[in-house]
């Protein structure tokens, strides 16, 4: 069985920092495992471009997967090595591929190139083989281990695969009122395209993090040194004419980025020339609040600030610990989009289990809900 998950963590030297897309790769390869299927499983980690880096080897997932687990979790390099590999297995084993980014023919453009490694990775699984696709932070690629492979095999989606899509269903769909949207992060340019598909299904769309420069600018303001998407303005001004975005008032701003910068807190529309907005104030979060706690369906995407650092992790931690407590207190149906925005949640030692779900696929959630077809899921289709 060759099954293909989203291992990419992130790692300070060899060390994991974040280890929840493994967690949330365990019960699909446990219940293989538990009906006897001998797991091979191909994932990538960072961008090697297409040769072997040491800095992006599966070392470490492969000693985590298996902790997790309870069992070992064989690391084999693609080729011989990987043949020998699996050609020694058990039913219930577990071996995990080098990082297959390191073959260009993953990624590359060409169809007949990607589709030579799906073949190679195929024939590792013998006559009766079967691929799972479970990596649902990577199906809004067409690559060979998450397309082209799926056309060779009997292909399937996995645990986490169908839980991503039933709750991003949800979402688009039969969304509970109110429905409330929250989105940060740096760059409107990144979100243009769910703003557009959501903001007319949504009762209030919250904007913080870097972005709400941009929609504050379209409104007249000043923003100082803050991020700004100057192009980006005319859009801002069409998706505030909705009347139902809401923009922060008061924001924490510093002279420099660094966590040692001096700061203040400001309105929104009085940031100081030579300053910039690091992260919503106050005042903002008690506004988001009050939209918040009345919603029965709310989206998280992106930061409110800079939460890596201490002096602009508050407007995060306060609008990410309302949700929580509406979770709990309202039964609000609460998700949370990967990336960053998971991140968040488990670097400022939020409870992972107070949201409804937390997904593993930041870019190819909002893909999702812009309504694009996603290959690796359409592949599946055939």
């Amino acid at each position: 069985m060759l099954v293909r998950s989203d291992l990419n963590v992130p790692l300070d030297g060899d060390r994991i920092t974040d280890d929840g897309r493994i967690r949330a790769s365990v019960p699909t390869l446990a219940k293989l495992r538990s009906g006897g299927a001998r797991v091979v499983v191909t994932a990538h980690l960072g961008r090697p471009k297409g040769v072997p880096d040491p800095k992006y080897s599966l070392a470490p997932v492969a000693r985590r997967l298996g902790e997790l687990l309870g069992t070992e979790v064989t690391l084999a390099d693609h080729g011989d090595e990987a043949q020998s590999a699996v050609g020694v297995m058990r039913d219930g084993d577990v071996v995990l591929l080098e990082n297959i980014r390191f073959d260009p023919r993953e990624t590359s453009k060409d169809d007949a190139e990607r589709a030579a490694l799906a073949r190679e990775l195929a024939a590792l699984t013998g006559a009766d083989g079967a691929f799972v696709s479970d990596g649902f932070g990577v199906v809004h690629r067409k690559q060979a281990s998450v397309y082209d492979v799926a056309r060779d095999l009997p292909a399937y989606a996995g645990e986490l695969v169908r839980a991503e899509i039933e709750v991003l269903r949800q979402l688009t769909h039969a969304s509970q009122r109110p429905y409330a949207v929250v989105l940060g992060g740096s760059k409107v340019s990144d979100k243009l395209a769910v703003i557009s598909a959501l903001l007319p299904k949504v009762d209030a769309l919250l904007v913080g993090g870097g972005m709400c420069f941009t929609f504050l600018a379209a409104q007249g303001h000043s923003v100082g040194e803050s991020l700004l998407e100057r192009e980006q303005i005319e859009a801002c001004r069409g998706f505030l004419a909705s009347g139902r975005v809401v923009l922060p008032t008061d924001v924490v701003v510093a002279s420099k980025f660094a966590a040692d910068a001096p700061t203040r807190t400001v309105t929104a529309d009085a940031i100081p020339d030579g300053w910039m907005g690091l992260d919503i104030g106050p005042e903002s979060v008690a506004a988001f609040t009050g939209v918040l706690v009345g919603a029965k369906t709310v989206f998280w995407n992106g930061p409110m600030g800079v939460f890596e650092l201490a002096p602009f992790a508050a407007g995060t931690r306060g609008v990410a610990q309302v949700i929580v407590d509406a979770t709990a207190k309202n039964g609000t149906f609460s998700v949370v989009g990967g990336g960053d925005s998971a991140a968040a949640v488990r670097a400022l030692g939020l409870p992972e289990s107070g949201f409804s779900h937390i997904s593993t696929g930041g870019g190819a959630s909002l893909e999702y809900l812009e309504g694009k077809a996603l290959p690796g899921l359409s592949v599946l289709e055939k």
